[in-house]
Parts: C-alpha cells; structure tokens; sequence
C-alpha cells in the first residue's frame, strides 16, 4: 500500500486512465455492432465537449494562451488517430485493437527526445523495450506484409503520440481543460464534415473516414452515453498524467492499458489469450513497474 502512495502522480494518474480506457473500449464496440466507427467518433466526442463545457462554465479556465496552432494539432493529430483506432476496434478484437494503438509510448519517446529534448533514464528506456517485446508477443504477428488493420493501427499510434507529446508544451500555457476541449471539439466537427461529403465518394477502402450517418436507437443510446463518460474521464486522467511527468515514461505505462483491455474483451466474448499472449501481457506489467521505479 505505502509504495501505491508514493507512486509518482503521473503514473497513479495513467494506471486510472488506462482502466477506464479500457471500459470506454467497450462500450464503443457494443456501439460499433448498429453504427459506424466514424459515427461513434463523433458521439464519443460531442459528449465530451458537452461534460467538459458544463465544468468550465463552473468554474471558468484561466490561462495564457498563445499557442493556438499547436493547440489545433493536438485536437487534429487525437481525432485522425481516434478515428483509426475506433474502426479497428469496430472489426477486431478489443485486446487486439487497444494492443495496435499502444505502440504510442515508443514513438511519443521518440518524439519527446526530438521535439522536447527530454532525456529518459536507463531503466525507463529498458522499461519502453519491455513493453514494446509485450506487444509483439500479444500479437503474434504472421504472415507477410501489412493489412489494412496493420496500417491503421500503426497510424494511430503515431497520431496520438504526436497528440501526447504536444500536450506536455501545451500544459504550460493552457488550461487542462482547454486542451481536453481543443481535441473533443475537432473530433466534433470533423465527423460532421464527412458525413456531409460521404454520398460524393465511393471508396470502399475509405470506410473509416467516409459513411452515412444513421440515427442510433434504444440501447445503442446507452452505449454512446457510456462511452462518452469514461472517454470524457479517460481524456482529463490522460492530460493531468502527461502533464505531471516526462511523456516517455508516462507512455510506458500506458501499456497496462492492453491488459484491462484484454480482460474486458474476454466479457464481450473475445477468446482468452494464448501461451503468447499470456508471456506478452506478463512483459507489458514488467514494464510498468520498471518504469515506475526507474521514476
């Protein structure tokens, strides 16, 4: 318990995000089985918009702005990599789509180390390869080439890494809540704008950014509301935790995500996970504490 209390806040802040994330996962799926993935990006996100203007009505933002553009790049970079992890999590298992999209801690180090000069010690740079092997054992990758699913996945975990680390420059002139906001209102506006143009094109191949909007019914209502919630939670818990700590390090444990993933997916009626599988979400954990600790 003592060494739960003296876990860096950053971390404590992850390790919530990344359960809820995970409850958020689901209720997208659910969603995805009477609606499109772009649909449910949009719901995802109006429903923030509305829950994040109610607390700033309460109690108004005070901040000093003056970085809109790169505060518009992190509300683009967060919606053109929700959109991509939405629709993987639309076709494929919950384990599997939340797996793809956590490979955002390795390039948010990256990005940190080129766009913020951060420097990570040893333990946590060992801590990021754990959990990187993790994610290649969870997927047990075959085959040759990449799928469609692949590219997607790879691509969100670029984008939100992007979005991640913008976050950490952003904090200092910028309300939480104004740079939750900046990502919830882009993602607001950006599905209304395809599903505008949508009956102009006929890409198959686009179906993740291009479809007809359908008016959810009965308990699909539930689901969206649902998920707009944790989401909502998830957003503010992510920021908070990017803005405690060096964004390399809280990026590792946002791996832990993949395992509340998978157990949630086993509840919808994803299969249990393989030997593989099993030794990848052990090396995820690892990574974890290791990194905690090297903080």
């Amino acid at each position: 318990m003592n060494y739960i209390k003296n876990l860096n806040k950053g971390v404590k802040y992850m390790l919530i995000a990344s359960f809820t994330f995970a409850i958020m996962g689901a209720f997208a799926k659910l969603s995805s089985e009477s609606i499109s993935s772009l649909e449910v990006v949009f719901f995802r996100n109006i429903a923030g918009v509305l829950i994040v203007g109610f607390a700033i009505l309460k109690k108004p933002m005070s901040h000093k702005g003056g970085k809109p553009l790169l505060l518009f790049f992190r509300g683009f970079m967060g919606f053109v990599a929700l959109l991509a992890f939405f629709y993987n999590i639309a076709h494929i298992s919950l384990g599997d789509a939340m797996t793809y999209s956590k490979t955002s801690p390795i390039f948010t180090a990256i990005f940190a180390w080129l766009f913020l000069s951060e420097k990570l010690p040893p333990k946590a740079w060992i801590a990021i390869f754990v959990g990187f092997i993790g994610i290649v054992f969870i997927t047990e990758p075959s085959g040759i080439g990449f799928s469609k699913y692949d590219l997607l996945g790879i691509f969100s975990g670029i984008g939100a890494a992007l979005a991640y680390t913008s976050v950490r420059e952003l904090k200092s002139y910028y309300d939480t809540r104004a740079i939750v906001l900046s990502f919830m209102l882009v993602g607001t506006i950006g599905p209304i704008i395809l599903f505008l143009i949508s009956p102009y094109f006929n890409e198959p191949e686009l179906d993740f950014l291009l479809s007809e909007f359908i008016m959810p019914k009965g308990v699909v209502w539930f689901y969206l509301l649902a998920m707009g919630i944790f989401a909502t939670i998830s957003q503010l818990l992510m920021t908070k935790a990017y803005g405690e700590t060096k964004a390399g390090i809280v990026g590792a444990v946002s791996y832990t995500n993949i395992l509340f993933s998978i157990m949630v997916g086993v509840m919808l009626g994803d299969a249990l996970p393989s030997l593989t599988s099993t030794f990848g979400i052990i090396l995820i954990v690892l990574a974890g504490i290791m990194v905690a600790k090297a903080k």
